[in-house]
Formats: structure tokens, C-alpha cells, sequence
């Protein structure tokens, strides 16, 4: 069962166990039996952080559960960006494979412990 937080108007808050079927339940106050409302009550460290770094963790909080969906428009958007900026500039092709004169492969830049296959 979990634990709900309430909120009576004349003690304040207390909490109670409840079903989770009933979440919206009032419950009755240890101290004056009165029938109080569920409250949510938020951590001091939420409420006190930096607004942008709050919306950085709840978008962190949704990627972690839900899929990346790639759609044309989002791949346009992409490649426009990577064209203005050039933060990501794209390949030329062009691999760092060399031909000794015996016919062997070398990969000087790229894997150095890789003799050939």
C-alpha cells in the first residue's frame, strides 16, 4: 500500500496508508478525526532548483522511457542545422586505407592494431 500525504487545516500535514485503487480518498486526521484532502507535497530541492535545469531533467526523465521517433521533417531539420553550423560536417567518403607495395592492407590513423584481415 503506499504512503499518501495530507492535509488537515488545523494540524497540517500527516500521512496515511491508502489502496491504490482509492488514490482521491480523504483520510481522517490522527489528531482531530476531521476528513482531510490528499496533497502533493513536493521535495524543498524541486522547488528551489534553477527553472532550466528543472525542465532539463524531466525532458532527461522522458527520454529514458520513451522512443526517439525519426521523421522526414525532423531529418530535414537535421541536416539543414548540420549544414549551417557545421558541427557535424559529413564524410567524404574517403577511408584512411592504404595498399603496401606487396599488397598488404595499412590503416595508419584509424587502427593501429589491426594489421590485416
Amino acid at each position: 500500500m503506499p504512503l499518501y500525504d495530507y492535509k488537515c487545516r488545523d494540524h497540517g500535514l500527516f500521512q496515511e496508508l491508502g489502496t491504490m485503487a482509492e488514490p482521491g480518498k480523504p483520510a481522517e486526521c490522527p489528531t482531530c478525526k476531521a476528513l482531510s484532502a490528499r496533497v502533493i507535497a513536493l521535495p524543498p530541492q524541486v522547488l528551489g532548483m534553477d527553472p532550466a535545469r528543472r525542465q532539463a531533467e524531466a525532458r532527461n526523465e522522458k527520454a529514458r522511457h520513451e522512443p526517439i521517433v525519426s521523421t522526414a521533417d525532423q531529418r530535414a531539420r537535421d541536416a539543414e542545422h548540420r549544414q549551417r553550423c557545421g558541427c557535424k560536417k559529413p564524410s567524404d567518403g574517403k577511408h584512411m586505407l592504404f595498399y603496401t607495395a606487396d599488397g598488404k592492407k595499412m590503416f595508419p590513423s584509424m587502427r593501429p592494431w589491426m594489421i590485416s584481415h
